[in-house]
């Protein structure tokens, strides 16, 4: 299951002030994350929730920050109930959000562990680059 990581990567035209508070700030990420209301204080041990509706479904998701390190990297657990898989660690996400500077742009590199088929590592992807595209039309209005 380790080796069946979800990968997605995105350049985007913006400071990178901008770019890091789109993944820390609820009012920004509700806005490209497909109107997710997320809570976290973004400290290393600290919860997060998420809220929202998916595909007509209520949804609280909830995770734990593992990592935080300013304009440079968020890592955190991400559990889904939707999953229809029992709360336990083995079935968390760990979800690594890197972020580096290139000429003119920051580049968005995201990866989400523990998928437990090819398919479901294919869903998360198309799921994480839509979400990262949206990010990018956002933050390059």
């Amino acid at each position: 299951m380790e080796k069946l990581i979800a990968h997605a990567v995105v350049a985007i035209h913006a400071p990178i002030d901008k770019v890091w508070a789109a993944f820390v700030n609820p009012e920004i990420v509700k806005q490209y994350m497909f109107g997710t209301e997320v809570s976290s204080d973004w400290k290393a041990g600290s919860a997060i929730r998420w809220k929202g509706e998916w595909q007509g479904k209520r949804y609280e998701d909830r995770g734990v920050v593992l990592q935080v390190d300013p304009h440079r990297r968020l890592q955190y657990t991400h559990f889904s109930p939707l999953a229809g898989l029992p709360d336990a660690p083995e079935n968390y996400h760990t979800v690594t959000i890197d972020l580096s500077s290139e000429p003119g742009t920051i580049r968005v590199s995201l990866s989400q562990d523990n998928n437990l088929t090819e398919q479901a590592r294919d869903h998360s992807e198309k799921n994480w680059r839509t979400m990262l595209e949206s990010l990018k039309m956002l933050l390059e209005k």
